[in-house]
């Protein structure tokens, strides 16, 4: 049986891309591919993700995480980035790329995409899509049945694969065609077009940026948890070169804790429901100890470690309730893995004095 293997990001475009070759009665593998910047809390539970796009859509998916080449790729992209900090054509060649590799290994003889010429414009203008094609050695092999019938025809049409008369002519950024479409296919719940991809953000996109940068100038490589943690709350940079994340809902919360990793510092009030917040320290002071209640620390880096831990305990007063911050100071408790935990008193961070520290 013909198969083929379908880059999927789970949009209306990739979901449409893969009904339109199902109906000629061709097997489609999609491939979901995962990274910190998309898709990465679907790892958590592959099983469930797989269920719920066959339910919908009757789409046969799987997920492949390709977090470590992607953060390697982020740091210098070949072809650039676009408004914000997004190698959108790297990105597209290196998801590609894997996706021809993983042609033998599933038994497929082609690989298709949702990608429309004209609707976006760094990555599907008709050379940026020759220049995919090229780098990722996908030339040929690569069907866009939304567009095809706007470009050349591929080998699988010519070889009688698929019917290029079934396939599409959809051009620019209008999204009525595949509305319609998604009508006759009965689709009604899918995501809105232009989300997923957070490196698109104008806010994140530069506390990932700036994240590199300072990587870079330590000459040390970018880590998957650091990015996830950056990406899950209210940012802060303390002094000392801690990274605080801090939730303002229970939802925010969860996220924040979710992204804990041993050695990160949880920090909660002790007597009040409220923010809750993960202190993650810099190399340099991850072993530091906090020294006990009323001793000084014995080392340079646990007073550093004792200082940003007290700013972070003055930022969660800060988004506490106003019944909390009237108060003027309360205890929070701050833990470390298992069994080390201590309460500090402290005061709401003053704006001027945090407002440095965003990211």
């Amino acid at each position: 049986m013909t198969t083929a293997l379908a880059l999927y990001s789970g949009g209306l475009d990739s979901t449409l891309a893969c009904r339109v070759i199902m109906e000629q009665n061709i097997r489609v593998v999609a491939v979901k591919f995962v990274t910190p910047f998309f898709g990465a809390d679907l790892l958590k539970d592959p099983e469930k993700y797989q269920q719920t796009v066959h339910r919908k859509y009757g789409i046969e998916v799987i997920l492949r995480d390709l977090t470590e080449p992607y953060l390697r790729m982020l740091a210098r992209p070949a072809h650039g980035y676009g408004k914000n900090f997004n190698p959108c054509v790297d990105c597209k060649i290196m998801l590609m790329g894997e996706a021809k590799r993983m042609l033998a290994e599933l038994g497929a003889d082609f690989l298709i995409s949702g990608e429309v010429l004209g609707q976006r414009p760094m990555s599907q203008r008709r050379d940026t899509l020759r220049v995919i094609e090229r780098d990722s050695g996908c030339a040929d092999l690569l069907l866009r049945p939304l567009c095809a019938r706007n470009l050349p025809p591929t080998k699988p049409e010519r070889e009688g694969l698929v019917d290029r008369g079934k396939m599409y002519d959809f051009k620019g950024r209008s999204r009525t065609p595949q509305m319609k479409l998604a009508e006759y296919f009965g689709i009604s719940d899918y995501e809105s077009p232009g989300g997923g991809c957070v490196l698109t953000d104008p806010n994140l996109a530069q506390r990932i940026r700036d994240h590199y940068v300072a990587a870079a100038a330590e000459e040390k490589a970018v880590q998957a948890d650091d990015i996830l943690l950056l990406l899950s709350g209210r940012i802060f940079q303390l002094p000392g070169g801690s990274i605080l994340a801090l939730g303002r809902t229970e939802a925010g919360n969860q996220r924040v804790l979710s992204r804990r990793r041993p050695g990160d510092w949880l920090l909660n009030l002790r007597d009040d429901p409220g923010p809750l917040a993960v202190l993650r320290p810099p190399a340099n002071l991850w072993a530091a100890g906090y020294p006990a209640p009323g001793q000084a620390p014995d080392q340079p880096a646990a007073a550093d470690l004792a200082a940003d831990l007290q700013r972070a305990a003055a930022l969660v007063l800060r988004y506490a309730g106003k019944a909390v911050r009237q108060r003027g100071r309360a205890a929070v408790e701050v833990s470390r893995d298992e069994g080390e935990s201590h309460a500090i008193e402290a005061a709401p961070a003053r704006d001027e004095e945090f407002i440095p520290w965003r990211r």
